[in-house]
């Protein structure tokens, strides 16, 4: 059988959420008006993938440590589970969360 497979952004923003999450540091995803995909939004343009994620961060957590890791997560993520490699995975740092409010 011929054809192709492909992956709506939504469920490519949900896997990448998903591996987001799972970096320690993230404390969560900050969602905006813009950014309606709990956080993430995903765009192909011209053959390009590209992700990004609006996070909040652990108070204690190093910010280039963590987007880092969470770039590196998303990727692979996103490989092992969608076949798919992003040219680029931005990090936005919306907050830093004081432990009370975690």
């Amino acid at each position: 059988m011929k054809g192709d497979s492909l992956i709506s952004p939504e469920i490519l923003a949900s896997y990448a959420a998903d591996a987001a999450l799972e970096v320690s540091g993230v404390c969560g995803l900050v969602g905006s008006a813009l950014h309606r995909r709990e956080g993430v939004r995903v765009t192909t343009d011209e053959g390009r993938l590209a992700v990004e994620l609006r996070v909040a961060l652990d108070w204690e957590a190093s910010a280039p440590a963590v987007g880092a890791a969470v770039q590196a997560r998303v990727g692979d993520y996103l490989e092992r589970m969608a076949d798919v490699r992003p040219d680029s995975v931005d990090i936005v740092v919306d907050e830093f969360l004081p432990p009370r409010a975690r």
